[in-house]
């Protein structure tokens, strides 16, 4: 589980196939003193799994399923990341609850000074769209962002000066494509409300009454 604030930049040293995935072999800004092999670091928003370490530098399997939901089937080495390692339960929840397991990419439409932010504006499809709202919560390339707009499968998110410093969202143009994990209590409710997989509504005790008696309508 991660938070969404980034901790530093990585930098993709290289890659390599494995089977029909790929290793990743990422150097990092900071030190990785304390991370151990087998440890979850989220790099662009997915969870990876460390299998080596080497104070700046790890490397980690990507599986053809994060190759094919993610920007990773199209890194190339050079490429800059944004790193988070796993949250502890000690530690502040600075974001939000951010599981790393993205569930599509989206692509910047659009970005516009307004201020002291820039608002970037990012087209996703109708599935991720549908757990978007405004005032809501996204991780974009794995930051912790709020949605500030929201229509016809358009999203508008502020950064502040500092966000665009520090993560890669500062420097991806328009047309770049971003890892995109919606939030995870938005898939909850959508299951239990309309039955999906398997779940029924009268078998949760969940129905529309309940919730518009419960304020949630």
């Amino acid at each position: 589980m991660f938070t969404g604030i980034i901790e530093g930049f990585g930098k993709i040293a290289d890659i390599r196939p494995a089977s029909q995935g790929k290793v990743l072999t990422i150097d990092t800004e900071f030190d990785l003193e304390g991370t151990r092999i087998g440890d979850s670091i989220a790099a662009n928003g997915a969870c990876l799994t460390a299998v080596t370490i080497d104070s700046r530098r790890f490397s980690a399997d990507v599986s053809p399923e994060s190759l094919d939901k993610t920007t990773f089937g199209k890194a190339k080495i050079g490429d800059r990341v944004n790193l988070e390692r796993a949250l502890r339960l000690s530690d502040r929840i600075d974001g939000h609850l951010v599981s790393g397991h993205i569930d599509g990419v989206g692509t910047i439409t659009g970005k516009k000074n307004a201020g002291n932010a820039v608002v970037v504006t990012v087209k996703v499809p109708e599935d991720l769209f549908r757990y978007m709202i405004v005032k809501g919560s996204v991780a974009v390339d794995g930051i912790s962002l709020t949605i500030n707009r929201c229509e016809t499968n358009i999203f508008e998110v502020s950064i502040i000066p500092h966000t665009a410093k520090l993560t890669t969202i500062g420097f991806k143009d328009v047309g770049r494509d971003v890892n995109i994990e919606t939030d995870l209590i938005g898939k909850y409710v959508e299951r239990f409300v309309t039955g999906k997989r398997g779940v029924s509504i009268k078998a949760s005790g969940v129905d529309m009454a309940l919730l518009a008696k419960s304020g949630f309508l």
